[in-house]
């Protein structure tokens, strides 16, 4: 699906906007202050990568909304995957709450201001047509319900 490709590598693009936004803050991470565990490795790098905003919880809530509005009969099921996804930043000790709420609000600022573009509407066009296609042929995935 190469129009759903395209779509989801411009996605990348909100890295730019995030990482603005974590240069102009420098908010240190909480886990710099304590000993408690969190889900990835403690390097320099990361130490370095400001806590506020979550680039992972705004990309998350951009795709989410990008495919939601490719598949709406699965709307709430993609919007509840991105939103976990940002929270799990903060449940795992990478990123604060608010970090991680402000990359989940930023995700979907992202998405309303693409709206905006006659280019980015035409590109999410072409991506429903190609998913619409796609699912209208493949088998249905073993395990999977309609949750």
């Amino acid at each position: 699906m190469p129009a759903l490709h395209r779509l989801l590598e411009k996605a990348g693009n909100d890295r730019r906007v995030v990482g603005d936004a974590k240069r102009h803050y420098q908010t240190k991470r909480p886990w710099l202050d304590n000993d408690l565990p969190i889900c990835e490795a403690r390097t320099e790098h990361l130490a370095g990568n400001g806590d506020y905003l979550s680039g992972h919880a705004a990309h998350g809530q951009h795709v989410a909304m990008i495919l939601a509005a490719l598949a709406p009969d699965r709307v709430t099921q993609l919007l509840a995957r991105g939103r976990e996804f940002g929270e799990s930043r903060w449940v795992c000790g990478s990123h604060s709450q608010s970090a991680a709420e402000a990359g989940t609000l930023a995700g979907a600022v992202i998405f309303a201001a693409e709206m905006n573009s006659a280019q980015f509407r035409s590109d999410l066009e072409a991506a429903r047509q190609e998913l619409a296609a796609a699912r209208a042929t493949a088998p249905a995935p073993e395990g999977c319900g309609t949750q």
